[in-house]
């Protein structure tokens, strides 16, 4: 059945190229033509080009915000309710009253889950490039909670001013009290929240691939454009990207919810094929995103928050602090910021609001706030950079269907 399946979809996908192509130019033509325009797209950056790269940016934008604002519209309904339950919200958030300690408590935790939710669609949504957010944000926030547990052997912070502020609780605690299983326990959450939402981020492959298989149209997207060329050319791929692809479609499409779950819950670059392959074979949407949901937000979540937590436990550290000063030479100067700042963290960690604030800046900590600022700043050009060559596409596309028109 599968393999009629595909061989279906393959003369599906040479009857449209050939209808596509038939009676307007020769295929190779439109081949060269195609890689013609790609590379002009490509050289649309802000470095390159800068004032039609953001000329572009504009106009993608107002279309874009044009395009959503039509949807809206057409939704109206949904909209209305969605704005009366708000101002609801909004009416229980201002009035006085006994409820307002669960609204404070209510709204704490929403914009605390909002705020990881949204740093996991930025990592995996794929505008221009993925944020890294996990190395940014929840990788060094795992650690911090990590590092302070150990030295405080409590995870029970003072609320405030935990989580801006890691600080150890006034109780005293037995040496050696803390476990594994606390720490995990104490950073749960944000950490579910992020895995649920770089599994909301790969939604759009999977929604873009199912409507261009319901349409019967070619899809303006090239990583679908390369997923049905790699479906006409399975029997004959040799390299060893190639192979990989296939073998996560092959997975997906015979193995169903476990063969997604299974790709889901590994660290796999791939993953996007694995929404376009559930896309295009008609997947149903619950098992799908139910599938990606438990791999990323609960099984690939928790194995990545169990590295980070052992590597960064108290006798890991010391034990890597230790090899660091044992390198030849450079080891006792590359050693001694190290020491500065863990011991910089346990002053802060000790240290009570009434008394003098510890003064003084890590050269380790200044680098990777640059390295943040660097990073952020990447992503965004790369968005810049994205829509802009989005609308070049636009550019050419309406060039060519004038020319086949004429």
């Amino acid at each position: 059945m599968a393999e009629n399946g595909t061989d279906c979809d393959q003369r599906r996908i040479r009857m449209s190229k050939e209808q596509h192509n038939g009676n307007f130019t020769d295929p190779s033509m439109l081949s060269e033509r195609k890689r013609r325009e790609r590379e002009e797209r490509l050289n649309i950056v802000l470095w390159k080009k800068p004032l039609v790269t953001l000329q572009y940016f504009c106009l993608e934008t107002l279309i874009n915000l044009k395009e959503w604002t039509i949807k809206l519209w057409r939704r109206r309904g949904v909209l209305v309710c969605v704005l009366l339950a708000l101002a609801v919200l909004t009416a229980l958030y201002y009035i006085e009253g006994a409820h307002q300690q669960y609204v404070r408590y209510m709204e704490k935790k929403f914009f605390w889950c909002a705020y990881w939710v949204g740093l996991g669609i930025l990592s995996s949504v794929g505008l221009g490039t993925g944020l890294h957010t996990f190395l940014l944000y929840l990788g060094p926030h795992i650690a911090s909670v990590t590092l302070a547990a150990y030295e405080c052997n409590s995870v029970n912070f003072p609320e405030p001013p935990y989580p801006d502020q890691i600080i150890c609780p006034d109780e005293e605690t037995a040496e050696g009290s803390i476990s594994l299983w606390a720490i995990i326990s104490k950073v749960r959450l944000e950490a579910c929240m992020w895995g649920a939402g770089t599994a909301i981020g790969e939604l759009p492959p999977y929604f873009m691939a199912r409507a261009a298989r319901l349409s019967g149209a070619e899809p303006d997207d090239e990583e679908y454009q390369e997923f049905e060329e790699m479906l006409e050319h399975a029997e004959t791929a040799q390299d060893f990207a190639s192979r990989a692809k296939l073998a996560v479609q092959n997975l997906v499409q015979r193995v169903g919810f476990f063969g997604i779950l299974a790709c889901a819950s590994i660290p796999n670059p791939l993953f996007d094929l694995a929404g376009i392959t559930c896309g295009h074979f008609l997947v149903p949407f619950w098992t799908f995103f139910g599938a990606t949901l438990i791999g990323k937000a609960v099984i690939k979540m928790h194995i990545q928050k169990l590295f980070v937590i052992i590597t960064f436990s108290k006798h890991i550290v010391e034990q890597m602090v230790a090899l660091i000063g044992a390198i030849p030479s450079i080891g006792p100067s590359l050693q001694k910021p190290f020491q500065e700042y863990l011991e910089a963290q346990r002053i802060k960690l000790h240290h009570k609001s009434d008394g003098a604030v510890p003064q003084g800046e890590n050269w380790l900590s200044w680098i990777f706030e640059k390295l943040v600022i660097v990073m952020v700043c990447y992503f965004i050009l790369s968005i810049i950079n994205s829509m802009a060559q989005s609308y070049a596409k636009r550019l050419q596309q309406k060039m060519y269907s004038e020319e086949k028109t004429k």
